[in-house]
């Protein structure tokens, strides 16, 4: 018997009778993952954080994607070499100043960042005023338009002379981070992956699954940082996601690391839910993370 057939057992499921949703815990899910997104505030012009490119490499990029070109941004070492590469993907409002820092500071750590736009075909999200529209069109974004799109990114990353490809990483935030445990079940390409709160709830019809449902198909280890008061993410959907990846015995693999006491979306220093002391640890354990699984 496979794990998933295990998983499907009565007795099996037992041992998590958390994971299983009724059509009333199906929609307070759905009105929980809402909530996480409006509370996270507008994007603000400027990222808090400020990484100078003297000594990258940088460069906005367009990257070829079924049915057009995909907007990206890229940043490593100015030296001569190739590098390591961690792939950062957007939250919500898509690709802005925040991801490109971030480019920015992995490059500075000796990797090359590259960031992306998936929600191009819609438009520029950041320009949208009103969020209920930016959470409607980002929650219409299917998930294998994404996955499909990350393909495309990582064959143009392959094809740079700065990037390492053999070494891939990726993380995320928010709807980001949701997509590092979504693309590294997808993926046999990806090394390591290390998802900041990302979202564990359903969205259906674009994205049916969660990462519940994929915690058996891992490729790689992912590292979860979750905040230990997100109002969006609480403590017992993390406890299911702890669950379902003890249930195939893959939570040594992929530990879930919480910041007690810590809001949604607290790397995000372009937001008041910004949190200087969990956002730097956070930062050290992905690093630590990459090193440690070859990403490096």
């Amino acid at each position: 018997m496979n794990d998933r057939a295990k998983f499907a057992d009565p007795h099996m499921e037992s041992l998590l009778p958390e994971v299983k949703f009724s059509r009333r815990g199906f929609l307070a899910s759905a009105a929980a993952a809402t909530g996480y997104a409006l509370g996270a505030g507008p994007v603000m012009a400027q990222t808090a954080i400020k990484t100078p490119a003297d000594g990258l490499s940088v460069a906005d990029v367009k990257i070829p994607v079924a049915g057009g070109e995909m907007p990206g941004y890229t940043a490593a070492p100015k030296k001569t070499g190739r590098f390591p590469v961690v792939i950062v993907v957007p939250e919500i409002f898509g690709m802005h100043e925040y991801q490109k820092d971030i480019c920015r500071r992995l490059a500075k750590a000796g990797y090359f960042g590259i960031t992306f736009d998936p929600f191009f075909r819609m438009g520029d999200l950041t320009k949208i005023s009103e969020f209920k529209e930016v959470l409607a069109k980002a929650n219409s974004l299917a998930d294998t338009q994404m996955l499909a799109d990350l393909d495309s990114l990582v064959a143009f990353v392959e094809k740079q002379g700065k990037a390492n490809a053999k070494k891939l990483g990726i993380t995320g935030m928010c709807r980001g981070g949701r997509t590092v445990w979504m693309y590294t079940a997808h993926s046999k390409k990806i090394k390591a992956g290390v998802s900041w709160y990302g979202g564990l709830n359903p969205a259906p019809p674009a994205q049916p699954l969660t990462p519940l449902d994929i915690a058996d198909q891992l490729n790689a280890p992912v590292l979860g940082l979750y905040g230990g008061a997100d109002q969006g993410i609480p403590i017992v959907m993390v406890d299911r996601m702890r669950a379902a990846l003890r249930a195939f015995e893959k939570d040594k693999q992929n530990p879930i690391h919480v910041y007690a006491d810590m809001p949604h979306a607290f790397h995000a220093d372009y937001r008041p839910s910004y949190r200087k002391e969990a956002a730097e640890d956070g930062w050290k354990r992905m690093l630590a993370w990459f090193r440690k699984h070859g990403v490096a």
